[in-house]
């Protein structure tokens, strides 16, 4: 491998002005003006070059943005480190299931528009979830059957990964998702969400709806419910109702071919080695199996609700702006400030799970979760190829992170958010 190059970003106010590159994201001011400390920050750029200079990520984008404005924007190491590509702010990367938190939004807009209501099922949209299966108990015999399911699911159990739905790494499930041709979303797939979703239901639960928490799939279902109440595929949908609105023009299921050339390369890195170019060919984890390519190659007919898009740090931030305004942005409202709470008020405390979880944001429920520097409240999401993003409503404040490593093993994300935490002053 060639040595990995790097470069920093670091925007100072004159450079913010002239910036037309990045007029898109949002505003970009000096640190000192958001409460945030410009010589505390640079501990962030330390940080990252640290990482790349140690060939354990290639490189990356970190943003900063507190009262609605941009306070720190950098751009580390390479996006191609063999074509020898620098990283740069709009640089394009696969956000896997930070996707989840866009149709949890999508689906939360045709709520307030009266299309349905949370505790109904979705077999009253999907008709082929109405008699589900689930798999037989642990203690059952090996030979036994599937079980009728005693309730049905809804859109709540689906909103909050209750529904019994899994992900291909299921020992009990990958294989019969695999052998039915699912999808999650990390592979070209020549089929239609409509058609995936009549297959999914025709396989059993991993357990009861309601009865537990279970990632997975629940995700990719809500995709088609968008599809089916709103009468439009979930790709127009996302366009028309949610990325035009707020300006994102940067994020796509599939990348147009004027674009190409600006998606970063995903890398892997076992152990304490080096990183290394991961292959374009599927990779085979188990019953898990996923690809690289799927922004760019293949058929493009499959809108994964649960992993599809690709996206920019400055795109995705005028997303989290939204959510931290309160459902606004830049005039154009998508939610009500009552939903922008139900989605980030903690649902599942009573089901004996030990963090908070929302209608599609993972949450700071109390003070026993801080562990690290934080906020009680605040709500994050993450992406299977190392993104990542928080949302704090007390400090006003939203970190994106955006890497392409898998594996990665490392808690720089982690790292990242005390960093951006450490610079306010105010």
């Amino acid at each position: 491998m060639k040595k990995t190059g790097r470069i920093l970003v670091h925007i100072s106010f004159l450079l913010m002005l002239t910036a037309s590159a990045f007029s898109h994201g949002l505003p970009m001011v000096e640190p000192e003006t958001v409460g945030l400390s410009t010589e505390r920050l640079t501990r962030i750029d330390k940080v990252m070059e640290k990482h790349v200079a140690e060939q354990k990520i290639a490189g990356g984008v970190i943003l900063l943005a507190r009262h609605g404005k941009t306070a720190h924007l950098g751009a580390y190491g390479m996006m191609d480190v063999e074509a020898e590509k620098p990283m740069k702010p709009d640089t394009i990367f696969r956000i896997a299931s930070m996707t989840k938190q866009i149709t949890s939004v999508a689906v939360m807009m045709l709520y307030e528009e009266g299309h349905f209501r949370l505790r109904e099922p979705v077999s009253n949209f999907i008709p082929a979830f109405k008699e589900m299966r689930v798999l037989p108990s642990e203690d059952a015999e090996d030979s036994a059957a599937p079980v009728p399911a005693t309730r049905q699911i809804t859109i709540w159990n689906l909103l909050t990964h209750t529904s019994g739905l899994t992900y291909h790494w299921s020992e009990q499930l990958g294989p019969l998702y695999n052998d039915a041709g699912i999808t999650h979303g990390l592979l070209q797939d020549e089929s239609t969400l409509a058609e995936k979703m009549q297959a999914l239901a025709t396989i059993p639960l991993l357990h009861q709806p309601g009865a537990r928490v279970e990632y997975g799939l629940s995700i990719d279902v809500l995709g088609y419910l968008v599809e089916v109440a709103s009468g439009m595929p979930l790709d127009q949908f996302f366009s028309e109702r949610i990325f035009k609105p707020l300006g994102m023009t940067d994020t796509h299921f599939f990348i147009p071919e004027a674009k190409r050339e600006r998606i970063a390369t995903v890398y892997e890195r076992t152990g304490d080695g080096p990183i290394m170019r991961k292959s374009q060919e599927p990779t085979v984890n188990g019953t898990l199996i996923y690809s690289t390519d799927y922004p760019y190659n293949g058929p493009r007919t499959y809108f994964s609700g649960g992993a599809g898009l690709v996206s920019t740090a400055p795109d995705y931030a005028r997303f989290a702006q939204m959510m931290l305004n309160g459902g606004e942005f830049e005039g154009v409202r998508l939610l009500s400030r009552k939903t922008v709470e139900l989605m980030t008020t903690p649902q599942l405390a009573d089901m004996g799970v030990d963090y908070g979880f929302g209608l599609g944001f993972g949450i700071v429920q109390d003070e026993s979760d801080l562990k690290e520097i934080g906020s009680v409240g605040a709500y994050n999401g993450g992406g299977f190829f190392f993104t990542n993003f928080f949302i704090d409503p007390q400090e006003q404040m939203l970190g994106i992170f955006m890497c392409q490593l898998h594996p990665g093993g490392s808690d720089l994300a982690e790292r990242i958010r005390i960093l951006s935490y450490q610079a306010i002053v105010d």
